[in-house]
């Protein structure tokens, strides 16, 4: 199309349309790395991703679609993906969470057991690249000092010569690349559903693991960790690569509120000292916001 659409929800609007959808009551979600809108008359979700994501969001349609067929309970793309300028929109199906609290963390320990147990998917995946997106984060913006850029630079560097030493127990396969409890939707009344599919690749098997681990800096308990584990049937607590893992997630945060600081967001840019100095003074479980 050659529509110009300067804002995520423009580009939602004029995607829309160009689908024969009806665009009215168009709907923010969520406005992270994508911008997440609900299309409430079509009961369908809308998701614009920058153009540099456009490999990896036509990828995740199609190996959605793969893991609907295996009754995989993933969430199912609709449409084909539509390109505009800087954005590639993709549209999904809704599943209302109607006030409902988030899926306990068992049942993402469920889903990551069958999804790894899964055969490798006759979709063409990346090898995992950890900390590619921050790289291009850092190196492009325009917020951050020439010490944070230098020390995140050295950090990454560190991280990644480990994260190749790297041994897994669990071997190399099919990773969601962002899994996370936030990252699960009820279906229904009992149904768990597992989304954003945007990062999946090959790689150790852990790294679906380490996420959840992680949360501890967003107030996730011990006892909520270990019923995940349990229910995944493997706990890499006692792993010696988990702290790379956990580092390197970490770090991975960073990124978006990097793009958001550099558009002056002057909360993405408190919350990204925040977490930066955290960091840098080796707090491993100081309490970092979301939003």
């Amino acid at each position: 199309m050659t529509t110009t659409t300067a804002r995520p929800e423009d580009a939602a609007h004029a995607a829309c349309r160009a689908m024969g959808l009806d665009t009215r009551g168009l709907a923010s979600l969520r406005n992270h790395a994508t911008a997440v809108f609900f299309l409430p008359f079509e009961d369908t979700v809308v998701r614009v991703s920058p153009s540099a994501k456009t490999n990896e969001v036509r990828t995740a349609v199609t190996l959605t679609r793969w893991l609907v067929d295996q009754g995989f309970p993933a969430t199912e793309p609709l449409l084909q993906p539509v390109q505009l300028d800087a954005f590639t929109i993709t549209f999904w199906k809704h599943y209302p969470q109607d006030q409902r609290a988030q899926p306990p963390a068992e049942h993402l320990g469920a889903l990551l057991r069958q999804l790894h147990d899964l055969p490798p998917p006759p979709v063409d995946l990346p090898v995992y690249q950890p900390l590619a997106s921050l790289s291009r984060a850092v190196a492009s913006s325009t917020s951050l000092s020439q010490d944070i850029r230098t020390w995140l630079t050295e950090t990454m560097t560190a991280l990644l010569h480990a994260y190749e030493g790297l041994d897994s127990l669990l071997g190399t396969g099919l990773v969601h690349g962002d899994a996370y409890p936030g990252n699960t939707l009820w279906d229904g009344a009992s149904v768990v559903r597992l989304g954003d599919w945007d990062e999946a690749a090959v790689g150790p098997r852990e790294l679906d693991l380490a996420n959840t681990l992680q949360g501890i800096r967003f107030g996730r308990s011990q006892q909520t960790i270990s019923a995940f584990t349990r229910a995944y049937e493997y706990d890499p607590r006692t792993w010696d690569g988990l702290p790379v893992l956990i580092a390197i997630r970490d770090l991975h945060t960073l990124g978006s509120f990097i793009r958001r600081a550099d558009t002056g967001d002057p909360q993405a840019g408190r919350q990204l000292q925040h977490r930066l100095d955290t960091l840098r003074a080796g707090n491993r479980s100081a309490r970092w916001d979301t939003f």
